[in-house]
């Protein structure tokens, strides 16, 4: 399988978020497909399993160490690669949550993610993540409460109140994976910052390989516009951003359309890499 390598969520090969993408994975079996991720090593590497031709495609997506139901910059990365091939226009893409569309055009890709659900964090799933990032119940922003979060894959929210505490937190990464894979988190746990009143900035814990946080994260942006909604935090439709990866070195910018109902829609740009 060939594999290409493209940054979502930034016009620079340096910034956003790796993906890789194999364009022709028809017949490949699931074990063949986790090997080639497991080998690229990046967060995510999507896998066009019907063949890359016409405007409807299936595609599966894995990590280094399992399959991921869905992911959103590989999803930006496949359609930019795609569009680049047949085109700018319209895609659609089956996935394991349900079909997604697309609009590509000059190097970016809009998808709208399944309709959000929002539900409650249980306190002493709360205490467990304060415990590994080492924040307090009292460094959380009190009008943005705990929440699980899923347009796709479940994300734990906590959104931080203090600029300073939200740049400085750390974490094990062994613990963070160990808890992931305990609640059964698929991706990764967002933890935000608000900067202005529709501007944001996350990081997303999310230790595979090498990575221990998520470059720029599409899935847990549709489930942070879904948050946001769910809880009146925002007056729909609305245009939120959401700035992600300068703790790790690769900043990107998602841009996150919220509307009155339904699936949320989250476009970037990709660039191929090297």
């Amino acid at each position: 399988m060939d594999v290409l390598r493209y940054a979502a969520f930034t016009d620079h090969p340096a910034g956003g978020n790796p993906a890789g993408i194999v364009l022709d994975a028809a017949g490949a079996s699931a074990e063949a497909m986790l090997a080639v991720a497991a080998d690229v090593g990046y967060a995510e590497t999507a896998f066009v399993t019907s063949g890359p031709t016409g405007r409807r495609v299936a595609l599966r997506y894995f990590s280094p160490h399992a399959e991921v139901p869905f992911c959103g910059h590989a999803t930006v990365a496949t359609a930019v690669a795609l569009a680049e091939r047949h085109g700018p226009g319209v895609f659609t893409f089956d996935t394991p949550v349900g079909p997604v569309e697309l609009v590509t055009a000059d190097g970016s890709a809009s998808f709208t993610s399944v309709t959000p659900q929002v539900g409650e964090l249980p306190g002493p799933v709360l205490d467990e993540l304060l415990e590994l990032t080492g924040l307090h119940h009292d460094d959380l922003d009190e009008l943005h409460p705990p929440r699980i979060a899923a347009a796709g894959n479940p994300h734990p929210v906590l959104v931080v109140r203090d600029a300073e505490r939200f740049d400085g937190f750390t974490f094990d990464p062994r613990a963070a994976r160990r808890l992931l894979q305990a609640h059964g988190w698929p991706a990764t746990i967002t933890v935000a910052h608000r900067r202005e009143p529709l501007v944001f900035e996350a990081r997303n814990i999310f230790p595979v390989g090498s990575i221990t946080e998520d470059p720029a994260t599409g899935s847990a942006a549709a489930a942070f516009g879904g948050y946001l909604r769910a809880l009146g935090l925002v007056r729909p439709p609305v245009r939120l951003t959401v700035h992600q990866g300068r703790h790790v070195g690769r900043p990107g910018v998602l841009v996150v359309d919220v509307p009155e109902h339904g699936g949320i829609v989250v476009t970037g740009t990709a660039v191929p890499i090297g």
